[in-house]
């Protein structure tokens, strides 16, 4: 009988130890998938895509092609050297090849270009083909940097990932914007955000955090929405203020820029990224931000409770052109537009303690502190004509006692689009869904 040991024997060197140039003048295995070929009679040059970049294979005239095509899985061995030509500055002379696989069909786009260029629409509908060009993989990988900094300085404040339920029975924000389902024959819901559960766990662990999805029943079709976005969201106990979280969020902005910088480079740089200067993050007052932007820019304050996009791209502006910074935080919202669990300001309780950080003139992250005593925030459940009842069980924590804390949201697409100079944030999120679309 068999039993595994957990030995994990690698089939083949991995491709980057080669391009990192690990096994120079020495014969190696390498396995992936076949990105490009181009035949120069004679001589062929095979760029092999592996996880994490492309290694130029040059096949001479006695090696058999016969049915190697681009997507075919193969594994070739050779001997690689440096070529400053190559992709990646190594090229392998091949030996051998040996095809694992061969597509069915030809690619329904020339995945191989740096550029696609092709329409919204169609590149959505040929997404798991489209995410194996290389600018695609680029962007997903910082994603993949952005998530890893979050996870890494949380760790390192101590806070624990929790996993909160999806499905529930109230809306953390209420409102129209909320997708309904049967569950079982009783009403539920869709999650908007984990605010209710992350608020529990602060009172069993303190300071916690999650990156998971939420959804939102929104009827848009802008370039900023998507009806399931995934939100990297924290919450943490004993705050002294509101400005510990944005502290915290500026700390992660350090550290992601840090890590992009130095084990990223080849994506920052694919991309044409400029990572933003986050040494130090300026604040203004939500009313002061719409007026300075309105007093430069010249556009008038429609909405006094809230920001329109354009504002937010005013404001951006205005911060990047008179402080010299890519973010700021926006602080002290109106009361009128922030949720019942928003601590409001004890010098002004028109306004709370709650802040949005915009990045590159779009909303990245939303936050503040929480009503965290039973009283005060039944009284503001009362106050704005909500039934108490109906939210008991979060209720039990503030009657079980909770100590002052806070906490944010930040929507992981909207974030790596701004940073990635992407037009529209369906480019960032691997499968996008929105009014229309549900496949793939």
């Amino acid at each position: 009988m068999k039993a595994m040991t957990g030995a994990c024997r690698a089939q083949a060197a991995k491709l980057t130890d080669v391009l990192q140039g690990r096994y120079a003048d020495r014969t190696v295995t390498v396995q992936g998938m076949v990105h490009a070929l181009h035949d120069m009679g004679g001589i062929t040059f095979l760029l092999l895509r592996g996880p994490k970049g492309v290694l130029q294979c040059v096949l001479g005239p006695e090696m058999d092609l016969q049915g190697v095509s681009e997507e075919c899985a193969v594994r070739v061995t050779g001997l690689p050297r440096s070529e400053p030509r190559a992709p990646g500055g190594v090229e392998l002379t091949a030996q051998t090849l040996e095809i694992l696989s061969r597509p069915a069909a030809p690619l329904p786009v020339p995945i191989s270009k740096k550029r696609l260029d092709l329409n919204l629409d169609t590149e959505l509908s040929l997404r798991p083909v489209v995410l194996r060009s290389a600018r695609e993989r680029s962007v997903f990988r910082i994603q993949e940097g952005l998530c890893r900094a979050f996870r890494e300085i949380l760790h390192s404040l101590d806070f624990t990932e929790v996993h909160t339920p999806k499905i529930v029975h109230a809306g953390a924000e209420g409102g129209s914007n909320i997708f309904r389902l049967d569950y079982f024959g009783r009403k539920a819901f869709l999650a908007q955000s984990p605010q209710f559960y992350k608020q529990m766990m602060v009172g069993a662990y303190e300071r916690v955090f999650e990156i998971a999805p939420v959804f939102r029943a929104e009827k848009h079709s802008t370039p900023r929405h998507l009806n399931e976005y995934t939100s990297m969201d924290l919450e943490m106990g004993f705050i002294r203020s509101f400005e510990d979280l944005m502290e915290v969020e500026t700390l992660f902005l350090q550290r992601a820029m840090e890590l992009l910088r130095e084990e990223y480079a080849g994506d920052v740089e694919a991309l044409g990224i400029q990572l933003p200067d986050v040494k130090s993050v300026p604040c203004l007052r939500f009313d002061e931000a719409k007026r300075l932007a309105a007093e430069k820019y010249g556009r008038p304050i429609r909405d006094p409770y809230d920001l329109e996009p354009e504002e937010e791209l005013n404001i951006g502006r205005y911060v990047l052109e008179e402080l010299g910074s890519d973010f700021v935080f926006v602080t002290h919202y109106p009361s009128k537009k922030r949720p019942f669990y928003a601590m409001d300001d004890p010098a002004d309780p028109r306004f709370t303690l709650s802040f949005d950080l915009l990045f590159r003139g779009m909303e990245v992250t939303t936050g503040g502190q929480r009503v965290h005593e039973y009283q005060a925030q039944v009284d503001k459940m009362l106050r704005r004509g909500m039934h108490p009842e109906e939210f008991e069980s979060y209720l039990m924590i503030h009657k079980a006692g909770m100590p002052p804390h806070g906490g944010l949201g930040v929507g992981l697409e909207r974030l790596t689009a701004r940073l990635c100079g992407l037009e529209n944030v369906r480019h960032a999120c691997l499968f996008p869904r929105d009014l229309s679309r549900l496949e793939p």
